[in-house]
């Protein structure tokens, strides 16, 4: 795991506290800061592996933080921070090049778990398979549109694959969008005919109401 520091950026001190407790075990160097301006300005100083970064700020906020980051020192991998129903937001930052998100509250093992996951992929390019199994997660916990970003990462990497095109229109389904559902089953089945989850999803779309219960996700 890399020997480069996290830094936490909150201008809540106890949210700084309890982020830096959380990561103790991992055995790597925790720095904090307290705002926007005082993250660029170490962030200018030197190098981070890693950001867990506030979205709400006063001042500079964490967006904006977001966008220097990403055009600065775009090796420096970002987590943001959101409160609980914030997920239009998290959605914006991924797109902004956060690699993902944790929604206030949150607990120590949850932090430490993705923080491990991603210093592990440190240095090497998020593939097809990873983002797959990131907006497959997200589905299972009922963000669709968080879901959504990362299948779109992933066709972009391979857009002749089935899968993450059958993800999309099972996020389209639960949006009522029967039309973009079906477009994207119909693409699925066109880069591989005997994909079974899109052929099913087809199926039961042709004959029923749209609705995300029955949705065949791989």
């Amino acid at each position: 795991m890399t020997a480069k520091p996290i830094l936490i950026v909150d201008d809540e001190k106890n949210i700084r506290l309890a982020l830096s407790m959380s990561l103790e075990t991992l055995n790597i160097p925790v720095e904090t800061a307290a705002s926007g301006e005082e993250a660029l300005e170490r962030l200018a100083q030197g190098g981070y592996g890693l950001m867990l970064l506030d979205l709400r700020m006063p001042g500079l906020d964490g967006m904006e933080v977001l966008r220097q980051v990403s055009q600065q020192r775009p090796e420096t991998k970002v987590i943001i921070i959101t409160a609980y129903g914030s997920i239009d937001l998290a959605v914006e930052a991924m797109k902004l090049g956060a690699v993902d998100f944790l929604q206030k509250p949150f607990d120590a093992a949850q932090v430490r778990d993705m923080v491990r996951r991603i210093l592990e992929k440190q240095g090497m390019a998020h593939g097809y398979e990873d983002y797959l199994a990131m907006a497959k997660q997200w589905i299972i916990e009922g963000h669709f549109e968080v879901a959504g970003v990362y299948a779109q990462k992933a066709v972009f990497l391979k857009p002749d694959r089935p899968e993450a095109l059958n993800l999309l229109g099972g996020i389209a389904e639960t949006k009522g969008n029967r039309l973009e559902a079906d477009e994207y089953y119909r693409a699925a089945l066109t880069h591989d005919p005997a994909y079974a989850p899109a052929q099913r999803n087809l199926e039961r779309i042709a004959t029923q109401t749209c609705t995300p219960k029955g949705i065949v996700w791989d």
